[in-house]
């Protein structure tokens, strides 16, 4: 099985900073792409950034300046810095992490987390 444990959401004044950071552990044999989403009541789910196995980086406009996504591969984790937040950033946010579990197929998965949930009072 393939599992991601989530962690840094939580509350924080309007300015503040807060990182995520999202752990890929089982059955994987390679990582091709990790990223964030995050769904705001009322809303959509929405891409917010997407790092891939090589340096490759996309951001929401929204977020571009603010937010930093990085990833360790020794510890398959990626964690996205996020500063100068706004109320409108307040949101449940998923990791999402794109594998091949053998190296036997060409085909990909999504793996995603439970979400973890960010408040950025006003």
């Amino acid at each position: 099985q393939v599992q991601l444990v989530e962690s840094g959401g939580g509350l924080v004044q309007a300015g503040g900073s807060l990182r995520l950071s999202c752990a890929a552990s089982g059955s994987i044999f390679s990582i091709n792409a990790m990223g964030w989403y995050r769904q705001a009541p009322g809303k959509q789910r929405e891409l917010v950034a997407l790092i891939s196995s090589g340096s490759s980086t996309n951001y929401a406009d929204s977020v571009k300046g603010r937010f930093t996504i990085s990833r360790d591969h020794a510890k398959n984790t990626v964690y996205l810095q996020m500063n100068s937040l706004k109320p409108e950033d307040t949101a449940l946010y998923y990791c999402k992490v794109i594998i091949r579990r053998t190296p036997l197929t060409v085909t990909t998965e999504a793996v995603w987390g439970q979400g973890t949930q960010v408040t950025i009072s006003s």
